[in-house]
């Protein structure tokens, strides 16, 4: 039966954070190829580790001397605890720092039958191996010692969750307001495209139209023409006869008359044709000056708006992408295995950013 002081706990929760820290970024730098500070904080120390083990530790001590309750407590409480832990961490920050979604009989991606199966024997392992050597340093440890050490470990433990604490908020909060600028690019990139396409839609109706307007003209001038050449067919087959019956008075007669008709004929095809172009002109001309206006208005109001708007959008998008970069970088960087599900789109594309970052900057 355990029996410690406040800061004999406190001793332990340190020190199994640090160790945890150990083991997560060995594991993950191995893994990765390069050294990885993983967790939470900055301090090399693993909060959910340290709670772990000092869970365990207090779920098993009805059970010291028997080791399937003990299993049994470890898969139980430290099961929870990682629940919790994962829960609340999502629900604040945004972001889940593991997931189990790809593993099997998981219950929200935050714990799963693996990990479970893991607490437990590693609750024996360390309640009956790893804790044993560790009880005996602390509890060997002078009393000003161990206050002191518990005392400047909880100053900076307490200032780097405060500041961390506080960036991954913020971090939390760029992500909502991403996904709020990118919802709004989206509907003005749509708002564009249907004043794009509403105002072509315009256009190609007027051209149609005009171009109706002016095949009905061409048509009744057609048939203008053609009513006038037949007339004079008749009345110049009318005149040959006389010619035929008085030559001379009949040619110098039929000159006369098929000038003036043939003048007629040209005059009433010219006015035709005159009118039809002065009609089809003032209407093209009217229709580009009432589509003119009407493109005016809406590149006036509606497309410039609309453009400014994206330009505006876009600039705060980058603007956030930037913000605080050193620390999103270093957040990411440190949780490889890290997801948003409610922020995925966004939180994938500042992985993909800070990654081509990555690629792209200059050894120093």
């Amino acid at each position: 039966m355990y029996t410690y002081t406040w800061y004999q706990w406190l001793t332990f929760f340190y020190l199994y954070c640090f160790f945890g820290w150990i083991f997560e970024s060995t594991y993950v730098s191995l893994k990765q190829k390069q050294f990885v500070n993983r967790g939470f904080l900055r301090l090399p120390m693993l909060p959910l580790y340290g709670s772990g083990a000092v869970m365990m530790l207090w779920v098993s001590l009805p059970f010291q001397d028997s080791l399937i309750l003990t299993y049994i407590s470890g898969v139980i409480g430290a099961t929870a605890l990682e629940y919790v832990t994962g829960y609340v961490m999502e629900r604040l920050f945004k972001i889940r720092y593991w997931d189990y979604s790809n593993q099997p009989f998981n219950v929200h991606g935050y714990i799963c039958l693996s990990s479970s199966i893991a607490w437990g024997f590693l609750t024996i392992f360390m309640t009956h191996l790893i804790h044993k050597p560790i009880e005996r340093a602390v509890l060997a440890m002078p009393l000003y010692w161990d206050l002191f050490f518990v005392f400047f470990v909880t100053v900076l433990f307490v200032y780097d969750s405060i500041i961390c604490t506080k960036e991954a908020l913020a971090f939390g909060k760029s992500l909502e307001a991403m996904q709020k600028l990118r919802a709004e690019l989206d509907n003005l990139q749509v708002q564009r495209a249907l004043l794009k396409m509403n105002t072509e839609d315009r256009l190609q109706a007027a051209k149609e139209e005009l171009l109706d307007q002016i095949e009905a003209k061409k048509v009744q001038a057609a048939a203008l023409t053609g009513m006038s050449m037949e007339e004079f067919r008749e009345k110049a087959g009318t005149k040959l006869e006389a010619i035929k019956e008085k030559p001379a008075a009949g040619m110098s007669m039929i000159r006369e008359k098929a000038g003036s008709a043939a003048g007629s004929i040209r005059d009433l095809s010219n006015v035709s044709l005159e009118e039809l172009k002065a009609k089809a002109g003032g209407k093209l001309d009217s229709l580009k000056d009432l589509t003119g206006i009407h493109l005016e208005a809406l590149r006036g109001k509606s497309a410039e708006q609309l453009a400014e708007m994206l330009k505006e959008r876009e600039s705060r998008l980058a603007a956030l992408r930037k913000e605080r970069r050193r620390f999103r970088k270093e957040r990411i960087r440190s949780n490889p295995t890290a997801v948003s599900t409610k922020y995925a789109r966004e939180f994938e594309e500042l992985k993909k950013y800070f990654e081509a970052e990555g690629r792209n900057a200059t050894p120093q």
